[in-house]
């Protein structure tokens, strides 16, 4: 197995598709900055490798054997992003490949973290698929993904990152099998509705992916206008010092172009007003953190300089300090709160289906906090207002 975190990456990356198909330049400026990998990105890579792994055995792939997934895991646990959670939720992702494979009329053709080439569409274009699945005249492309925020689930219809592994997949096996469909789906098992799916033609795929070339044809000579927005500059690189997000945020958090309006505003306006601001409070909170690394490298930011936050105090020795307090006639007990571990906490300790099996008769679900969402959310709406059904309980 190739490590994930050793894999080349190009320049037109099929993970950051949809940030330069919306914004072709953006794949050029980012490029000047390092991409420097979050604790998250490590966890998500830890993950495929695990995914990869139990995927590999299940269909005996590379010899990858139990002997061998015991010891691919062994290793995978040593690092310090490991969490046994994480176990159940690549399981859930290998439930999902395994009944993939078992819905298709004959045993599928598997390939797992295959490498595939779409530069006929994107130039020196090439990424790598989680887990292609061929036969019955259908590709089956399966993404994995580790996110756990509501706000970052992604949908498979029209992904343009699925869409590049499924037109790689197509160049690579068309002349070794027919096919007539795609199906390309998305598993987030961290979320609770986090398997996407979307079926479509091959003249469907390969219509789509000529305006990908078209978008693909700016991005590599850094043409085409910038398009910053909420999902296009989540993980540029370069969304801290763009000027054309820079332009847009401040125009729009501090135009004075009201003109003669009402006092109030409309729940329209508001409604309107939210999708415009989503990026504002981003884009200040970026632009705030890169100017604190500038005034930290020594680099000047007129009226901005770091400082030292509050600090915090803590033991350098706590059992010696409590045996000399223990020592000093302080009773032991005021020294150590006893206290039950939270519901996950414990579930966390014992394992999903031990704590089901034992005392999942003793939890209840209460309903979460209310939050406002943009109306294509999965989730479904919900109200203060009592319905005739609940008041007369």
């Amino acid at each position: 197995m190739t490590e994930h975190k050793d894999r080349r990456h190009a320049l037109l990356s099929a993970s950051g598709a949809y940030r330069w198909t919306a914004c072709p330049p953006s794949a050029f400026l980012e490029a000047q900055f390092p991409d420097n990998v979050s604790d998250a990105a490590e966890e998500g890579t830890l993950a495929h490798e695990l995914a990869e792994a139990k995927v590999k055995n299940y269909f005996l792939l590379d010899g990858l054997d139990k002997r061998k997934l015991r010891a691919v895991v062994t290793k995978l646990k040593k690092s310090p992003l490991w969490d046994d959670e994480m176990d159940g939720y690549t399981d859930e992702y290998l439930d999902y490949v395994r009944s993939a494979a078992l819905a298709f009329e004959n045993q599928p053709y598997v390939a797992i973290e295959k490498q595939v080439e779409f530069g006929t569409w994107v130039p020196d274009g090439f990424g790598t698929a989680d887990c292609i699945l061929i036969g019955g005249g259908t590709i089956h492309v399966i993404d994995f993904k580790y996110g756990k925020s509501p706000a970052g689930r992604v949908e498979a219809e029209n992904n343009p990152q699925m869409i590049l592994y499924a037109l790689g997949a197509y160049d690579a096996y068309k002349m070794l099998y027919p096919m007539k469909r795609i199906k390309m789906t998305i598993v987030q098992p961290r979320l609770p509705d986090g398997v996407s799916e979307w079926d479509t033609t091959i003249d469907a795929l390969l219509a789509q992916g000529e305006w990908i070339r078209e978008r693909a044809a700016l991005a590599v000579k850094g043409e085409g206008g910038f398009h910053p927005d909420d999902k296009a500059c989540r993980f540029c690189r370069a969304k801290a010092s763009c000027r054309a997000r820079a332009e847009k945020n401040v125009a729009l958090a501090f135009s004075d172009g009201m003109g003669n309006l009402p006092p109030l505003i409309s729940n329209e306006e508001m409604g309107r007003y939210l999708k415009l601001g989503t990026d504002v409070a981003k884009w200040l909170s970026d632009l705030q953190e890169k100017a604190l690394l500038e005034c930290l490298a020594g680099r000047e930011v007129p009226g901005w300089k770091a400082v030292e936050g509050r600090g915090s105090r803590e033991w350098t020795d706590m059992d010696q300090a409590f045996a000399v307090l223990t020592g000093s006639g302080i009773e032991e007990a005021m020294l150590w709160e006893k206290r039950p571990l939270t519901l996950a906490q414990v579930e966390k300790a014992i394992g999903k289906k031990a704590f089901a099996e034992c005392v999942g008769g003793y939890v209840v679900k209460r309903p979460g906090k209310p939050a406002l969402v943009e109306e294509t959310d999965k989730r479904p709406a919900v109200t203060n207002v009592v319905t005739a059904a609940e008041a007369f309980q």
